[in-house]
């Protein structure tokens, strides 16, 4: 049996069946289906809703409060969450959106690990990042803890962060071929027993990273946050009492799916599917196109992962849970109407994958870039609902967060430096607006550029350029956003890792908008006038005075160019936004004589 069907069917999420000799699994919420609302008290559940959100941001301004690594302090590139004693979301404050709906897989992973929940006991911090029951890479590491009040467990808190190292080929990579080169695996250890820490783990952790000091730093602040999230929750429960703050919480696991049920409810039934592609797999340098299909029947959506092609040979496989949260993130975007993320959210989808697939990869099989085929299905979940009703979903974005992973040895520094830069892109436009311009993925929505002044402070660098590119968004009614360019001059040899994705695909249009420009990233070496374009690369030399240049691509337009109002493409050109060039070949209705 599978790993991820033997956790799932504990609670009754998954069942195999089979079409031939393929196993297929069909995964789904562990709330099970909600049709309608209880009659508890309204005004306690909003209480207990609020009380809930904002324990889970105070575990979130912990973090970034306590943190080491800019890529967490500044990127926000870690999730908080809690969760009840049956795995389910509590609330999870908004951090990266791709971590969202798929901590439950770590909780679950790390408590069945140590013997079930009856030898998780007041106090015990659980490790945990293999990435097959997690999602992620071994580097986003994730610690989980209990939530006792007067000896009852009443559920757990959990954040997952990505440290600098953990003992991976290199600090990031993209050219993998087992899970064995991606870094050290913890299958839920004990890294807390009753309070006291276990040092005989900690001195494994911090043996087995390049960067110590930013690893211990950022796992102090995981346990602050633990103990932020655990206090929020026992004062919640404390001040309500747990007998209504259990029916208070079901009341909003039942609102929350309402409110997607009746979003699907709206959309005609039907098998829609689209094709994504990915530049590569991170060894073999060929596009990898693989099909999704979303069924829709009556207020269940049904999204299949079953046709994509097996694992592949690089790192370029999404891990189930990846594939889950990828699939719950482009669905309650949609159709949550801005609620906060629980539970109920999640129970009208049902997520069908083929285990050995390349979105449900099996041990050993590498998947680093497990996070970038998760930001290739969103897209791809949008296309497919496109052609159920097109006015419903935005246009394609670039569809990537081009992360660089930087670093390199400083004179006289103890240790390597190292950090994470990510470069915005344009959102497709949609039928109200256009694209927003220098955004992150929908999967990274609510991550930041790092300030120049920040990384110039840190790091042997010079920021020479941190701009929109101009007509890289895509021409339409609502054009699509612009993406960022972004330059820097390194000041010190050093290396960089860079996984981007889109770089040969561009980024669709709907309903006769045009294609955004794709992501691109050069480099220019010291002495030379020429830029050197690339794409995957891992520890590439980058000599001191080189210069890398960043493009994230613009998004794809919606709706016919020729019905773009004038004043608006006027603006455009005032604001730097379109160039002459680009608006006489694509927006003829403007004249330049008028």
């Amino acid at each position: 049996m599978d790993a991820i069907e033997a956790m799932a069917t504990v609670h009754g999420r998954a069942r195999t069946y089979y079409e031939g000799e393929v196993r297929k699994i069909v995964f789904s919420s562990g709330l099970g289906q909600v049709e309608s609302e209880s009659d508890f008290d309204p005004i306690t559940t909003e209480v207990v809703r609020h009380g809930l959100n904002a324990a889970a941001d105070q575990m979130r301004l912990t973090m970034i409060r306590t943190s080491y690594s800019a890529a967490i302090y500044e990127l926000l590139d870690f999730a908080v969450a809690l969760y009840d004693t049956d795995y389910r979301m509590l609330a999870q404050s908004p951090t990266l959106p791709l971590f969202m709906g798929n901590l439950n897989f770590m909780v679950e992973a790390a408590v069945r690990a140590v013997g079930g929940p009856e030898n998780v006991l007041d106090g015990d911090v659980i490790m945990y990042n293999v990435p097959y029951q997690m999602g992620g890479h071994p580097q986003d590491g994730g610690v989980v803890s209990p939530v006792y009040l007067d000896g009852e467990l009443l559920g757990y808190a959990a954040v997952r962060a990505h440290v600098q190292d953990l003992a991976a080929k290199e600090p990031y990579v993209t050219d993998s071929t087992d899970v064995f080169q991606e870094g050290m695996q913890f299958p839920g250890v004990k890294l807390y027993r009753q309070g006291e820490r276990v040092d005989d783990i900690w001195r494994i952790v911090l043996a087995n990273t390049r960067f110590p000091t930013s690893v211990a730093g950022d796992f102090n602040a995981m346990l602050a946050c633990l103990r932020s999230g655990r206090e929020g929750l026992l004062r919640l429960v404390e001040r309500i009492g747990k007998d209504d703050f259990n029916q208070a919480v079901q009341r909003i696991y039942e609102h929350g799916a309402r409110v997607v049920r009746s979003y699907f409810e709206q959309l005609p039934d039907g098998r829609y599917t689209a094709t994504g592609v990915m530049d590569g797999d991170g060894i073999v340098d060929e596009t990898v196109p693989f099909d999704i299909t979303v069924e829709i029947d009556g207020s269940t959506v049904r999204v299949d992962y079953s046709e994509v092609p097996d694992a592949r040979g690089g790192p370029m496989n999404s891990c189930f849970p990846t594939t889950v949260a990828a699939t719950r993130v482009a669905i309650s975007m949609l159709a949550g109407a801005h609620e906060s993320p629980n539970e109920g959210l999640y129970d009208p989808i049902e997520i069908v994958s083929r285990p050995g697939s390349m979105f449900h990869p099996l041990p050993p099989a590498p998947s680093y870039l497990t996070d970038y085929m998760g930001g290739q299905a969103v897209e791809v979940i949008y296309e497919a609902l496109s052609k159920a009703l097109p006015e419903r979903v935005p246009a394609c974005s670039s569809g990537d967060v081009n992360v660089t992973i930087w670093w390199g040895e400083q004179e006289g520094a103890e240790e390597p430096w190292s950090e994470a830069t990510i470069h915005s892109i344009g959102l497709g436009g949609n039928r109200d607006a256009d694209g927003a311009s220098g955004m992150f993925h929908v999967v990274a929505a609510n991550m930041k550029l790092v300030p120049a002044e920040v990384l110039e402070s840190r790091l042997p660098w010079r920021v020479e350029g941190y701009d929109l590119t101009p007509d890289s968004g895509g021409a339409g009614r609502h054009r699509g956003g612009l993406g960022q360019e972004f330059k820097v001059r390194v000041l010190e040899d050093g290396f960089i890792t860079a996984p981007s994705e889109r770089m040969r695909t561009a980024p669709w249009g709907l309903d006769g908008g045009l294609v955004g420009v794709p992501n691109t990233r050069a480099i220019q070496y010291p002495g030379s006038d020429e830029l050197t374009y690339f794409e995957k690369v891992t520890a590439m030399p980058v000599p001191a005075g080189s210069v890398l240049v960043q493009h994230g691509g613009g998004g794809g337009g919606y709706g016919d160019p020729a019905e773009r109002p004038v004043e608006q493409i006027k603006d455009d050109l005032e604001d730097g936004y379109l160039t002459e060039a680009y608006v006489r070949r694509y927006y003829p209705q403007y004249s330049f004589d008028a």
